[in-house]
């Protein structure tokens, strides 16, 4: 049949409407990703700094030949392994927990600071897998809820609601989760009969706010989750990413009880086009081994096991930088302090103190928050693109619609400083015309 007929043919009664389907496919936390995939592919020509995607000029595709090479000089001559082992290993199924775990746990000795055991890491396809088993793991019945910052990472939300977990929103504040916010929440859910598992932070320039706590309270922090039986689910994709004055001490690094389920992924620091994320979960399960196994009999039934051929990539990369992330994104790290300091240099320029717009001031990421005098909407989004040129997200998507209505995120981490000003002229555009109608 021609495309002609295809397109006169009488179309089918549909079989199913959205209520026949599971509730979180009309969830916000699942649809703000694919509007800001909509709103970029109508408008290409627009500035944006809506994606939170890492910088790209450095990537190379010669550079993954010579990574898996050395994936490959690793596995025969560290490892043991015969030729037909290596083919193996990179060609067909693998364990399910990985293949790169032991390098895993050489980088956090080296960047972090931090003693793990490989068995210990179960290697993921994506960070945003690791989130889903451990909030299927945790979640038993309906009184098992989390808490996380708000705002939080819309990921994190969505993940919750594919697992039917309900999240209890903490204010965040410039200096992170306040622990004693968290220890009251912990309580008051308590008290109605619930029963808080545990709690999501990034405790370093957190997406979408860019805050990060100080060691006093990722200490305090850490006390709370034992008084309150709670795990700590620690996400840290952005700590490379300081003002150049070092950075922190993971709350991992920091533990001694065994609270903390980290949470590490190589998309922002290596490249997410691999899908390599990873979860550290020792906690011991009564005569079955590790969280880590019971995460892995999960993943055995979603993915089987994480792609042998991206690990081994990601693998070579750790090798060629003696297994430190911050050496191999040592450049696109001074990329980022750059233009943050064009960004916030930027909004100084054009926005004086009473424009109605202000800002905070980030330490380092890949995210600033500004503060308009304008519902920042899906409808104010469409228009700044269509009208200006220009894109942003809008920061109520990060607070499951609760907050953060006349605001919008800043990512800067594509751009250059003359695509960032050119930017900000757009969107100084959208202000003075939303400002002006009132």
């Amino acid at each position: 049949m021609s495309a002609a007929a295809l397109l006169e043919a009488p179309r089918a009664t549909p079989l199913l409407t959205t209520a026949d389907l599971h509730a979180s496919l009309t969830d916000p936390a699942l649809t703000s990703m694919t509007l800001l995939n909509e709103i970029t592919g109508d408008y290409p020509d627009a500035v944006s700094f809506a994606a939170g995607r890492p910088y790209e000029g450095y990537y190379d595709t010669e550079a993954l030949h010579r990574h898996l090479r050395l994936f490959t000089r690793y596995a025969e001559q560290e490892r043991g392994l015969c030729e037909e082992q290596v083919r193996r290993t990179l060609f067909q199924y693998g364990p399910t927990k990985g293949i790169i775990n032991e390098l895993v746990v050489r980088q956090l000795q080296t960047d972090e600071g931090l003693t793990a055991d490989p068995e210990a890491v179960l290697v993921t396809t994506g960070c945003q897998e690791a989130m889903v088993l451990l909030l299927r793991a945790l979640r038993r019945d309906e009184r098992d809820v989390v808490l996380a910052a708000a705002p939080t990472y819309v990921g994190f939300t969505g993940a919750a609601r594919l697992t039917e977990t309900a999240v209890h929103l903490v204010p965040e504040g410039p200096g992170g989760l306040d622990p004693d916010d968290v220890a009251r929440r912990a309580a008051a859910a308590r008290a109605d009969g619930l029963n808080p598992r545990a709690c999501y932070v990034i405790p370093d320039f957190s997406n979408p706010g860019g805050s990060r706590m100080s060691l006093a309270d990722r200490k305090r922090l850490l006390r709370v989750a034992e008084e309150h039986d709670l795990l700590l689910i620690e996400d840290n994709p952005y700590s490379m990413f300081h003002d150049g004055q070092g950075r922190m001490p993971t709350l991992k690094s920091l533990d001694t009880a065994g609270r903390v389920v980290y949470l590490g992924s190589f998309a922002k620091t290596a490249y997410p086009g691999a899908r390599i994320g990873y979860v550290v979960a020792d906690q011991p399960i009564a005569r079955n081994g590790l969280l880590a196994d019971q995460l892995a009999k999960l993943k055995s039934m979603l993915t089987l096991n994480t792609s042998a051929i991206a690990q081994a990539a990601i693998g070579g990369l750790l090798l060629e930088n003696d297994c430190s992330m911050e050496r191999a994104c040592a450049r696109e790290a001074v990329v980022y302090r750059r233009n943050l300091r064009a960004l916030l240099d930027g909004l100084a320029a054009r926005f004086p103190q009473d424009s109605g717009v202000s800002w905070n001031v980030p330490a380092g990421g890949l995210f600033a928050v500004v503060t308009v005098p304008f519902a920042a909407d899906d409808e104010a989004l469409e228009e700044s693109a269509r009208r200006f040129g220009v894109l942003w997200t809008p920061m109520y998507h990060f607070y499951a619609g609760t907050g953060g209505l006349r605001q919008l995120r800043l990512s800067y981490s594509v751009l250059t400083p003359h695509d960032i000003a050119t930017g900000l002229d757009r969107l100084a555009g959208l202000v003075q015309a939303r400002a002006g109608r009132g």
